[in-house]
């Protein structure tokens, strides 16, 4: 949570061994649509912007808020009976009937993939006992996660005055709501089945409307939207090889254009970033010599893979700290040693234990007297001591050659 507060602000407000990357690619591309922006999460880097801060009406991207609010507030297995709700002419609705009961994960389903207006509508209404109401929550939300341009009149996303936001605030909203695993994987789906329970049970298949995510394998979300005033609408986001984009495009005229500038935007942001490893489990970094043994060092290595998104032609850095020059058994394999520091752009952003690469038994009698006999002050004092017993017999021996032994005079009465 604290990387999606920390790219949030950026959002929102507009000494060791070098790991070396490849150079960059080219520039950005040339897309139509009138506002657009594109981060890659991990680093809070904006890639690209086109007046992304400017408010416009957003359709059924409205959604993602609808579906931030009701997870914040129901269960997915929670059971919801549908509310009624009268279309107009052309809205997208996944088709439930009054009184027809699904779980909460199947409404989100249906609201995020088929962007269904009746599911919408029910979450609202029995999440918050009222539309209003729940209005009311999704304004909130929007404040506690600092979308600064942003106001919503309505859970559907239906064009009405006061309802809007900004390519910039669209993937912030986005991002939090990417933090949830059931999110991550529905907006990935091509399609889905859903469950409704009632006297006669039924299921509806719905199918995502971001084509994108159908048709193109690194595609993997998140929501589209159209309405004749925001025009077409697309918050997307892609994965490959450990590498996530999000963007956002508002107002292109067709959803061929949508999709064109969406992927044009998400192809570019993958080239220009990858996965570099700044350690790897099991690398050796540093060695110790161990207290009472003339054999090998102890190896010191790093406890686990320390992997960073980067921007292509970007360096990252890495320094040892903490760790000792000998060491003293007896001392388990795993045992830690010291840290290394990862730093990217002068920050520290992981810290990897460094540890023991095997088991170091207690040092025997026999290795201490050992080392002890090797050490040159020990040398020295058993020279002295023996020299010094030397000269003391020498001296004995002289005395007792000249009959020079001391007398004892007795006490007389």
């Amino acid at each position: 949570m604290a990387l999606v507060l920390a790219l949030l602000a950026l959002l929102l407000g507009a000494a060791g061994s070098g790991v070396a990357v490849a150079a960059a690619p080219p520039g950005p591309p040339s897309i139509g649509a009138p506002a657009a922006v594109l981060v890659e999460p991990a680093t809070g880097d904006i890639v690209f912007q086109r007046q992304a801060d400017d408010r416009r009406a957003i359709a059924s991207t409205t959604k993602l808020m609808t579906a931030l609010v009701v997870l914040d507030r129901l269960s997915l297995d929670d059971v919801l009976a549908q509310v009624p709700y009268s279309p107009g002419g052309a809205e997208s609705l996944v088709g439930l009937r009054e009184g027809e009961r699904m779980t909460v994960r199947d409404y989100l389903r249906g609201l995020l993939l088929e962007s269904g207006n009746d599911a919408a509508e029910t979450l609202a209404v029995r999440t918050a006992g009222s539309r209003r109401a729940f209005v009311r929550l999704m304004n909130e939300r929007a404040k506690q996660i600092g979308l600064k341009n942003t106001h919503f009149e309505t859970p559907v996303g239906l064009d009405v005055g006061g309802n809007y936001s900004t390519a910039s605030d669209l993937v912030a909203l986005a991002l939090v709501l990417r933090t949830n695993a059931f999110i991550r994987e529905t907006t990935n789906r091509p399609d889905a089945t859903l469950h409704v329970r009632g006297q006669r049970g039924r299921d509806i298949k719905v199918v995502n409307r971001n084509s994108l995510v159908r048709s193109v394998p690194f595609v993997t979300g998140v929501k589209t939207g159209h309405t004749n005033r925001a025009g077409y609408v697309l918050v997307g986001s892609a994965t490959r090889d450990g590498v996530t984009v999000v963007s956002a495009v508002l107002g292109t005229p067709s959803e061929a254009a949508r999709n064109k500038d969406s992927l044009a935007l998400l192809r570019y942001g993958l080239q220009r970033y990858h996965v570099v490893s700044a350690v790897t489990k099991g690398q050796r970094l540093a060695s110790a010599t161990i207290r009472f043994r003339d054999g090998p060092s102890l190896g010191i290595v790093a406890s686990r893979t320390a992997q960073r998104t980067t921007k292509r032609g970007e360096r990252l850095f890495t320094r040892i700290v903490d760790v000792p020059k000998e060491v003293e058994g007896p001392l388990a394999k795993g045992a830690r040693l010291g840290t290394i520091l990862v730093r990217q752009r002068g920050k520290t952003v992981d810290r990897v234990a460094l540890v023991a690469s095997r088991a170091v038994p207690a040092a025997t009698t026999t290795e201490r007297l050992s080392d002890y006999g090797r050490r040159p002050g020990t040398l020295l004092l058993l020279a002295t001591f023996v020299g010094g017993s030397l000269l003391l017999v020498l001296l004995r021996r002289r005395s007792a050659r000249r009959g020079d032994t001391p007398s004892v005079e007795a006490e007389t009465a």
